[in-house]
């Protein structure tokens, strides 16, 4: 991977870099929390073997510090596990808003693997790096020199056995990173492959293909197996490799430490002999000297694979080029058709100034949509100019009610900051929200269970309104539903159309026509 392109993981989770850097720190802090631990068991069990009275201090702190621990522990998980999941609902919905709008152009295999497994890697890898990352260097740091403070040998063991461990995490994590993004590339293309053969089985079974695709499915299936042993067995060789040297290093300062309280080394030291409370201190910190190394190998792998997952998203992102929602600042604010054609349909011209109200009409097939697509830059005409603001400023309402599996608020937001109140209100949804079981953290499911079609309908209308956009684009808003709930979508495109957006609707409504007023009709009369 290039260096313009590396780093796209932690790009991507930038907007939950708050939550990710709180976590972080609370799991630094109950990481360090285990050198009081440790030194108030060390002081305990080294007087139960020297017979002495323990200091009653000793399991204060030792009880103390354990339950500081393991609190912070806890709310540290919390905290990431949250960001996780909050960033993978965010980029799911920036996802599926592309495949909405782009859906002519995209694989439906490759999205849905990316939109589930792949983009959950993505989830993991946040919450692991934040609870990990930051640890890892803390943590070991201050093992170390807590055990140089108690003997300069022990802290030699520990840097000895330390930088060798991180030398080959970074030599196998390359090949790891290599390997991860052949398998998710292969794994897209076994989902695509599926999905494209189920949509086709009709005309497979009339052309007796059956025994070819199966063996198609084969090779697929067994390219994949060979990509996924090959991640596996990096990722067993680099754990073998840790645990050599993590095994290397606690043994030999458990020599050291052994030895020395017997009085078979007489250096290594500050100049008295070591004690038994210092070697046991020191026997209960070495573990967690390579803990986080160990965390951190892992980590590599997570690393490696959802930056995979992130190429992947970046590349089907790309032609939308990712358009900031600041960029609704630039660009032109109108709306225009200039000799337009596009697989052989010719569209009349057509030119729109900021705020005004269109519909399009015409019969069935006639381009209605295509055109809507034209207007959002989703679709590039085979001839002629399209004049148009950036995709930032439209708000999209297409026929179909479609929702994300994630919360009702991930739903209506797809990543976009602000009150939903003034959109909710527009569409007249906001009652809709009051009457689910867990209000705006309700998940809906992909096919809104519980909504009916007109309800949904009024909460893509207010997807739609959410940032207030230049213009909305809705295409047959009211079809299929009652009168009474189709005049609830009218008004409420009527009210955002009075607050200054401008309308292009497709449709065959008769009440909407006569309610806007002006139309462009395309097709045969």
């Amino acid at each position: 991977m290039s260096d313009a392109r590396s780093g796209s993981a932690s790009r991507l989770l930038a907007p939950e870099a708050v939550l990710l850097r709180r976590a972080s720190a609370l799991s630094v802090l109950a990481g360090l929390l285990w050198l009081p631990m440790a030194w108030g068991a060390a002081d305990m069990l080294s007087a139960m073997i020297e017979k002495r009275a323990a200091v009653p201090g000793s399991l204060w702190l030792l009880g103390g510090s354990g339950l500081l621990r393991l609190a912070l522990t806890l709310v540290a998980e919390r905290l990431a596990q949250r960001a996780g999941r909050i960033a993978v609902g965010r980029l799911r919905g920036e996802l599926l808003e592309h495949v909405a709008l782009r859906a002519a152009r995209s694989r439906a295999g490759a999205i849905a693997t990316l939109a589930g497994d792949q983009l959950a890697l993505l989830g993991t890898f946040a919450a692991r790096n934040a609870l990990i990352r930051d640890r890892s260097l803390a943590v070991p740091l201050a093992v170390g020199a807590a055990a140089f403070a108690s003997a300069w040998a022990a802290g030699l063991i520990l840097l000895v056995a330390g930088p060798a461990i991180i030398v080959f995490m970074v030599l196998i994590g390359q090949a790891t990173g290599r390997a991860s993004r052949a398998q998710l590339g292969e794994m897209a293309n076994m989902g695509a492959l599926l999905a494209d053969r189920i949509g086709a089985l009709p005309d497979i079974r009339l052309l007796d293909a059956v025994p070819a695709l199966s063996r198609g499915f084969r090779m697929a299936a067994d390219r994949l197996r060979r990509r996924t042993m090959r991640v596996l067995g990096i990722a067993f060789l680099s754990s073998a490799v840790l645990e050599l040297f993590a095994a290397l290093g606690i043994a030999m300062m458990a020599v050291f430490c052994g030895f020395s309280v017997l009085g078979e080394i007489g250096t290594g030291t500050w100049g008295g002999p070591l004690g038994i409370r210092p070697a046991l201190f020191l026997l209960l910190i070495a573990p967690e000297f390579f803990q986080p190394l160990r965390d951190l190998a892992g980590l590599w792998h997570d690393r490696a694979a959802a930056e995979a997952a992130a190429d992947i998203l970046v590349d089907e992102l790309a032609p939308a080029k990712m358009l900031p929602r600041d960029a609704a600042a630039k660009g032109p604010s109108g709306l225009a058709l200039r000799g337009v054609s596009l697989r052989g349909l010719d569209y009349p011209d057509l030119e729109l100034l900021p705020g005004e109200a269109l519909v399009v009409t015409g019969p069935s097939g006639a381009g209605k949509t295509t055109l809507l697509r034209l207007l959002a830059g989703l679709e590039t005409p085979d001839g002629g100019e399209v004049m148009r603001p950036s995709r930032a400023r439209l708000g999209w309402m297409p026929q179909s009610v479609h929702f994300l599996d994630a919360s009702l608020e991930d739903n209506l937001r797809l990543g976009r900051g602000g009150d939903l109140g003034p959109a909710l209100a527009g569409a007249q949804a906001a009652h809709l929200v009051d009457v689910l079981p867990q209000r705006l953290e309700t998940r809906l499911g992909e096919r809104g269970a519980g909504l009916s079609g007109g309800e949904g309908r009024r909460l893509t209308l207010a997807r739609a309104l959410h940032g207030q956009p230049d213009w909305i684009l809705a295409d047959e808003p009211t079809a299929d539903l009652d009168a009474e709930t189709a005049a609830r979508v009218i008004q409420g495109l009527l009210a955002a159309h009075r607050a200054g957006a401008g309308l292009v609707i497709a449709t065959h409504d008769g009440a909407l026509i006569r309610a806007i007023g002006r139309e462009y009709r395309i097709g045969a009369a």
